[in-house]
């Protein structure tokens, strides 16, 4: 079948010495992988290669055999060119960290257009504005209400945040956040993209992350740590 979509690239993987295999996350038909002939070959090479940074949102023409094989391409374009995004150092590292993230989190070849227009708007909020410090940690949380263990905040005045169950208790268990990580992330539940980024400190900025891999470990089968993970802590020590 011939299809028309918006596109969010999540990696690209050279295959032998000109090819590409592409894999995004479609508007209309979820997670889906392209065979990309002779990217690195020919005059219109880089224009090929960069439609294909983490994630870029491009407009693709795709033929879909849906037989579990790479589909291909017929027609592509970037929807909305980013201004900064791949040439800010910060923005490419989070945007690297992120697409890692989306990587393991997301399998389904189905429509999910409530993740994908959300994932939209946090990129084009990210190529706008310069104070992005917590923007990886809020975009990691507002994921898992789309992926569907988003925490459940019903008894947040609860001094424990249990991680298995994603529920607020009264008492610790092996798998609860300390009383002091529930603080943290009980004032991270309360933030959006637009509050001040210097809300937290350094030391704990990185602390939730590591809550926040945690929790994704907990919640999804076969979730892996990002390889880019020590990378982003650098570039934001």
């Amino acid at each position: 079948m011939q299809v028309k979509t918006k596109a969010i690239v999540i990696s690209s993987i050279k295959y032998q010495e000109k090819s590409l295999i592409v894999k995004c996350f479609t508007l209309s038909h979820g997670v889906k992988s392209y065979f990309v002939r002779n990217a690195f070959a020919g005059r219109k090479s880089n224009q090929k290669i960069a439609y294909f940074q983490p994630l870029t949102i491009l407009e693709i023409e795709a033929v879909h055999k849906n037989k579990g094989t790479l589909e291909h391409f017929k027609e592509i374009k970037i929807s909305t060119p980013f201004q900064s995004i791949h040439s800010d150092i910060y923005k490419s590292t989070i945007v690297m960290f992120v697409s890692e993230i989306l990587y393991h989190s997301i399998h389904e070849e189905e429509e999910n257009e409530a993740l994908f227009s959300f994932l939209e708007v946090a990129l084009f909020w990210l190529d706008a504005h310069d104070e992005i410090a917590n923007f990886h940690l809020i975009l990691l949380l507002e994921v898992s209400k789309y992926l569907g263990f988003y925490p459940d905040t019903s008894d947040i005045d609860m001094p424990f945040f249990e991680m298995t169950e994603g529920v607020f208790t009264p008492f610790s268990a092996m798998s609860s956040l300390t009383a002091h990580e529930t603080s943290l992330f009980k004032k991270l539940l309360d933030l959006k993209l637009d509050n001040d980024q210097k809300v937290f400190h350094v030391i704990e900025r990185q602390l939730l992350l590591k809550i926040l891999i945690d929790y994704y470990g907990y919640h999804l089968d076969g979730f892996r740590k990002p390889k880019s993970l020590d990378v982003l802590k650098e570039v934001f020590s």
